[in-house]
């Protein structure tokens, strides 16, 4: 099952997954995830293409288009489900984080 495969997500696999919500191609997604983080994160290609392609086999995201070399992707549901998922895990951390220090 892809959950178990992405049990916890990298901040690369996370904005990856964010800049999908629109489609989008390999370039644009590297602009889209500097540009969210304002520079504190990016994806080389190497990474990215490495992602990609792990995502793709777990059915989170499809390509969408492909123009010569250009291939473009979009998240799916079960990505969807994932970003979600690990969203409301990052939340229980800041909780737990908050809930400790507000004890000090």
């Amino acid at each position: 099952m892809a959950r178990e495969k992405f049990q916890t997500l990298t901040e690369q696999m996370f904005y990856i997954l964010i800049a999908l919500l629109d489609e989008c191609c390999g370039v644009d997604i590297m602009e889209k995830v500097e540009r969210i983080t304002n520079g504190r994160v990016s994806v080389g290609p190497g990474t990215l293409y490495s992602l990609l392609n792990s995502f793709e086999k777990e059915g989170m995201i499809e390509e969408t288009m492909v123009n010569g070399r250009k291939r473009s992707y979009k998240i799916t549901v079960s990505g969807r489900e994932l970003l979600e998922s690990e969203f409301q895990r990052l939340k229980l951390l800041i909780a737990d984080y908050q809930e400790i220090n507000n004890r000090k």
